[in-house]
């Protein structure tokens, strides 16, 4: 049997195709297309082998799963199953990480706007950390938190060297003497952490490499002034776990543990928030070509509403129907929204035939395609999680309605 999508759990099998231990055909028998399918054994191999790769690493490390990646009730019960901490931006999100079970000394909270309801509810939980993007925030967590007599840990989000970035503190004298004076004003709250995010989708070693340099030079700069801290958090941005090998996350770590060996720092805990690695290629949508016009362009029943380009997700498209004829002829694929700019692909390889009710897998769509949805008035497809032989509805659009959070 071969991997699809380079996807262990995604197989052709005597011109059939295998998912998990379930037959497609089996599935389509049960369930109309278009059809959101999410892969538990995929998940958890996502998670163990990003843990093993960087606890080899360093003696001190933490994960922190980026819920605004997939906030399914059932993906992230999961991933907390696994003994991973949350990243949060929003109340809702805290919420259901509450709910679910994650440990509030394993939940991190923070977003470039924090209302006050979230920081109040963040303290009231005791969260791990409050992450700032603005000095001025300071006093906002420090209030609250003198209110309910607590100290809270701060996580600093340092600004990027990415291009064009305009998230986080841009460290200057001015600005590191301002941080300064706040730390000793304000008695409920502890520095403990900084982060730095460089993007998303990093497909190439060296976007890792700027983040870790910049990253240790804000610690270089910040320590001149006796700010140190105990944690360092080097955010996200993994591409989906069928892009990027274990090797190169093998050598993201130890260029991580090299460039902390070099600095005169001592090497904190380190921390990331993978979203899209975990979850990513644990989601496949089963699609149906629906119509087929001239120049090789076929519509599919999925558009931009439930795969939003804005999602960035790295897709990946076969015929199910036709798995084992040559996907070597370009073919563009739109979706349903009736517009132009519903276009999934163009000059993908593709089967030679084009058929309308042939079926179409479309792989990697379990990060932020449901996050990034925009409701268009489709009806939502039904989301399945399968695990070996078993199949397990966990979100009909006619009994739960919507899988947004309130």
């Amino acid at each position: 049997m071969k991997n699809i999508s380079g996807n262990p759990y995604l197989k052709r099998k005597n011109g059939k195709v295998l998912i998990d231990s379930i037959l497609l055909d089996e599935i389509i028998e049960q369930y109309k297309t278009p059809l959101l399918i999410l892969l538990e054994n995929r998940l958890r191999d996502n998670i163990k082998s990003f843990v093993s790769i960087f606890n080899e690493k360093f003696e001190n490390f933490q994960s922190f799963y980026s819920f605004k990646a997939n906030y399914l009730p059932e993906i992230c019960k999961i991933i907390c199953s696994e003994g991973i901490g949350a990243k949060t931006v929003s109340v809702p999100e805290l919420k259901l990480a509450l709910k679910l079970g994650f440990s509030p000394d394993k939940i991190l909270v923070g977003a470039p706007y924090l209302p006050e309801t979230l920081i109040e509810l963040s303290i009231k939980s005791k969260v791990r950390e409050i992450i700032i993007y603005s000095i001025k925030d300071l006093k906002k967590v420090n209030d609250i938190a003198q209110k309910h007599n607590h100290v809270q840990n701060i996580c600093i989000r340092v600004n990027s060297p990415k291009y064009m970035s305009k998230l986080g503190i841009k460290f200057d004298d001015d600005k590191i003497k301002l941080l300064k004076k706040s730390i000793l004003a304000f008695k409920n709250i502890k520095l403990t952490s900084i982060l730095s995010h460089f993007g998303t989708q990093m497909n190439n070693i060296k976007q890792y490499e700027k983040n870790i340099k910049s990253l240790v030079l804000n610690l270089e700069l910040l320590s001149k002034y006796d700010i140190l801290f105990e944690s360092v958090n080097l955010g996200g941005g993994f591409p989906e776990a069928t892009v990027i090998a274990q090797n190169e996350l093998k050598k993201i770590a130890e260029m991580t543990k090299s460039y902390f060996k070099k600095s005169n720092l001592q090497c904190p805990m380190i921390s990331f928030e993978p979203g899209r690695y975990f979850v990513g290629d644990s989601g496949l949508y089963i699609s149906k070509i629906v119509n087929v016009s001239e120049d090789r362009w076929i519509f599919i029943d999925i558009g931009n509403h439930i795969c939003p380009k804005f999602a960035r997700c790295s897709l990946r498209f076969y015929n199910a129907t036709q798995i084992d004829k040559p996907h070597k002829y370009k073919t563009s694929i739109a979706g349903i929204v009736p517009t132009d700019q519903d276009v999934l692909a163009k000059n993908y390889f593709f089967t030679q035939d084009l058929r309308e009710d042939d079926n179409v897998i479309v792989t990697n769509t379990g990060a932020y395609c449901l996050t990034f949805s925009n409701r268009f008035p489709y009806p939502l497809p039904i989301i399945v999680l399968i695990n070996g032989d078993k199949i397990t509805k966990i979100f009909d659009p006619d009994l739960n309605k919507d899988f947004s959070l309130n």
